[in-house]
């Protein structure tokens, strides 16, 4: 890989004292961004952890000399450097004036996406998830200039905040012959989207940060005139995207479907279950972890069909080594309870009560407590992959069994064990305790097997 950084620039526009610490600093080069807020010493944060530059505190005319330097402040108190790829963000206080700056340090990284060149030959749409500063900006940057310079794709950039191609009306070169569109207001992009592809006809149109649900809307309509679409949004997985309603449409929606008995039974789920709605306007999804450890979902749909199935799920996670080699392993994992207890996507779930753990002893369906090294559960009106769940999750030896005789203990939904006479009858001959749980969610399961146990 190599880098281009034009740090000296951004450098050069702050107050001395600052520049002659961070010119000899022995780290230069893992410099991310260095903070200047009125009344303190000013930061400057590395890779490796965060120092203060000197002893001298900032006063009112450190911040004004380098605010004249830079440019003009957006309506987002955003501004740049000509012609690089550093972002100066500014803060206020109520009567507007600055009282504080973060210099963010932009580069451009050549060969970052060797990782993933591969998933850019297939022509599909990807969206890009990570939290704040892993480096998504960085990656779709190299990303447009893969398409247009090295695959000669007709690519166009919506940039919202000058953050992929530099504050300029001339793109930073790091974008390679991608087109710009630069966005007014933040509020205009799903607009620009569109626009972009109704004039200019590209092949691949590339949007960074995607937050509403517009844009959401925006990234569909675009995805269904065939476009390819390079995305980035805020978020560590899927899990977070399916979680957030605003940006559903990027993954084909979800909605609420009523089964049947038969098929719930069947299912071994609850008669109203989350399903997708349509087809994802993205085809992969790539989960930013660390900047050289990747996960991929390389097919969205059957990702998020299992996701809210509860089922099994397959992901691929690429590492880049230092010698530049790539490794690829795939990982299982089980996606049960990720939204039984959610609160943006259920109305019905609430969490256990800690009184009720401490009462459960209590109840009229516990009839002693024993505590064996080794549980074999009898679980009634309790889903088999709700089980399958907390077997997986719980720290003891745990077996399931269909024969009530072979049970050490029995748990059941409340609502139900209370109409089972026979149920209770025959345990009380067998002295196997019964406890119960108010609802079908996987962590009071837990936390009885827990209480239990220990």
């Amino acid at each position: 890989m190599s880098v281009d950084e034009d740090l000296d620039r951004l450098l050069d526009n702050l107050p001395f004292f600052v520049q002659r610490h961070l010119n000899d600093h022995g780290n230069k080069e893992k410099l991310i961004e260095i903070i200047m807020d009125l009344g303190r010493r000013a930061e400057a944060r590395f890779t490796t952890g965060t120092e203060y530059v000197s002893q001298k505190i900032i006063s009112w005319q450190d911040l004004e000399y380098t605010t004249r330097r830079i440019g003009k402040f957006s309506n987002e108190n955003r501004a740049g450097i000509e012609r690089t790829l550093h972002r100066i963000s500014c803060i206020r206080n109520r009567q507007f004036l600055i009282n504080g700056l973060t210099c963010r340090v932009g580069r451009a990284i050549f060969g970052t996406i060797c990782i993933i060149r591969d998933l850019l030959e297939s022509g599909q749409s990807i969206l890009i998830l990570g939290k704040p500063g892993v480096g998504k900006t960085t990656i779709i940057r190299e990303i447009a200039r893969v398409l247009s310079d090295e695959m000669g794709k007709r690519v166009i950039i919506v940039d919202t905040s000058n953050e992929i191609a530099g504050d300029s009306d001339i793109p930073h070169f790091g974008i390679g012959r991608a087109r710009r569109m630069q966005v007014a207001k933040t509020e205009l992009q799903h607009q620009i989207m569109l626009e972009a592809v109704e004039n200019h006809m590209p092949q691949v149109i590339i949007i960074d940060e995607i937050g509403t649900e517009l844009e959401a809307l925006a990234a569909r309509t675009i995805a269904e005139k065939g476009v390819q679409l390079v995305g980035t949004t805020h978020g560590n997985c899927l899990d977070n995207l399916i979680k957030n309603p605003p940006l559903t449409d990027l993954i084909g929606g979800i909605q609420y479907v009523t089964l049947s008995d038969e098929e719930a039974k069947r299912r071994g789920t609850q008669k109203t279950i989350l399903e997708r709605k349509a087809y994802p306007a993205f085809q992969i999804a790539i989960e930013i972890n660390e900047q050289t450890s990747w996960t991929i979902h390389e097919d969205i749909k059957t990702s998020i069909d299992l996701l809210l199935r509860g089922t099994f799920t397959t992901t691929q996670v690429r590492h880049l080594s230092r010698t530049e080699k790539i490794n690829i392993k795939y990982k299982k994992f089980q996606t049960y309870s990720l939204f039984k207890n959610s609160p943006n996507l259920t109305t019905d779930i609430t969490p256990v009560s800690i009184s009720w753990v401490r009462q459960r002893q209590s109840t009229e369906f516990t009839t002693n407590n024993l505590k064996p090294k080794k549980l074999v559960i009898y679980p009634y009106s309790l889903s088999n992959n709700l089980m399958k769940e907390v077997i997986l999750k719980i720290g003891f030896k745990v077996v399931l069994t269909k024969e009530i005789k072979k049970a050490t203990i029995i748990i059941g939904l409340k609502k139900h064990l209370r109409q089972n006479y026979k149920l209770k009858k025959l345990a009380k001959q067998t002295n196997i305790s019964i406890y119960a749980v108010k609802q079908n969610s996987v962590y009071q399961v837990i936390k009885l097997i827990q209480f239990i146990m220990t």
